[in-house]
């Protein structure tokens, strides 16, 4: 069996919502200058009353027996990639050795070891994986070693959702409602909004405690943008209300910051991050560091299922746990369920993003009661769903 065509191909359709889809945004780190701060949340199109236009690329890998793979939705640059460089390496290839065509990629893209053109490998060895699992007739994460348990708790992660108090009450209570032990929330507020920005974070996780009580857990998103005077100072603040972790304070090339900021944390609440980092070897440069207490690659960004489980290798020889970034549902889930419970005890949802991401799927995940269960069908369940696409055009780039 040999690798016969890599293709990018854009989908389109319609989701039905009713009102703004994206209430409110994230703080980022270029918030510190006023005309990037001013900016509102992101928008879809809009597709009609009541609709918006949906629009996502997925990468296929098909071979000459027929046996095909699908990874995605990826972003337009990483499609340039693919189609421009990375697909020639693929073409002819044995679509099952996985290690061999990872290492070609990373070698060919020396330049490219973190950031898109890591993103771009990640997609297509997840689109190998899928396709192996396909040819073999089996979910991945069997062929990753698992199942280690029957379900995952899921956390619910808020992004996109309005943060005025009575608003983020009303939400919390329903997340809550549907099972969730767990929920995630990101403060839009930092280090240059002074007083009236702390006190406007603090609101808001003090709503959010007030409304879920002792036994469900809140976690808090910076998003890279404090830094160690501010996230130290948050912490202190929010420690009455029992933050689980406080995750991404400072940028990702600071993991001296982030060793600080764990080595000061007094007061039972955790450090957490990576998702903005890449390949075993970022990851090791962190852990050595004792940098954050427990650690988020994404499977779609970090380099794919196949570097995840060198990751994991790490994470189980430094004792610290993995909570992949909920942007990669589908592939997150059966890397998961192929890892011990106190390895990767959780799996996070977007709630709104994971409606985007996986809108164009035929079996997308999602939680119920809370948790995820063992997928069932072969490979990582990317069959899309014909009904929801309206329109579909091979993207190239000449």
């Amino acid at each position: 069996m040999k690798i016969a065509a890599v293709r990018c191909v854009e989908y389109s359709g319609t989701l039905d919502h009713e009102g703004a889809f994206w209430e409110e945004r994230l703080i980022r780190p270029v918030d510190i200058y006023p005309q990037f701060k001013a900016e509102g949340p992101w928008f879809l199109p809009p597709g009609g009353p009541g609709s918006y236009r949906m629009t996502s690329v997925f990468v296929h890998i098909e071979t000459d027996e027929g046996v095909n793979g699908t990874a995605g939705p990826i972003t337009r640059e990483q499609a340039h990639l693919i189609e421009t460089g990375f697909a020639p390496l693929l073409i002819g290839q044995n679509p099952l050795a996985t290690e061999y065509l990872w290492d070609v990629m990373y070698r060919y893209a020396v330049h490219g070891r973190k950031g898109v053109e890591m993103m771009a490998i990640s997609a297509l060895d997840c689109a190998l994986w899928d396709l192996k699992g396909r040819h073999l007739g089996v979910p991945v994460y069997v062929l990753l070693g698992g199942p280690t348990r029957e379900e995952i708790p899921a956390y619910a992660s808020a992004l996109g959702y309005s943060l005025e108090l009575d608003s983020a009450r009303e939400r919390v209570a329903e997340i809550v409602g549907q099972g969730f032990g767990a929920t995630k929330w990101f403060p839009r507020h930092g280090p240059v909004d002074g007083k009236a920005g702390i006190e406007a974070n603090v609101a808001l996780v003090a709503a959010l405690r007030e409304t879920v009580g002792a036994d469900v857990d809140i976690m808090v998103d910076a998003w890279m943008s404090w830094d160690v005077p501010y996230a130290l100072a948050m912490a202190d603040r929010l420690a009455e209300f029992a933050p689980r972790w406080i995750e991404e304070p400072v940028m990702p090339d600071k993991p001296q910051s982030y060793a600080e900021i764990t080595r000061r944390m007094r007061n039972g609440i955790l450090v957490s991050g990576a998702e903005h980092e890449y390949t075993r070897w970022g990851l090791q440069q962190l852990m050595a560091a004792r940098a954050m207490h427990l650690y988020q690659p994404d499977t779609y960004w970090a380099g794919g299922i196949s570097e995840m489980l060198k990751i994991a290798a790490l994470a189980s020889a430094y004792d610290v746990q993995l909570i992949p970034h909920g942007h990669s549902v589908p592939a997150n889930t059966h890397f998961s369920f192929a890892q011990p419970a106190t390895l990767t005890p959780m799996v996070e949802y977007l709630l709104k993003w994971n409606t985007i991401h996986q809108w164009f799927l035929a079996h997308p995940v999602h939680p119920v009661d809370g948790k995820v269960t063992p997928p069932t069908r072969p490979g990582l369940g990317m069959d899309l769903d014909e009904d929801k696409i309206e329109s579909r055009r091979e993207l190239t780039f000449a």
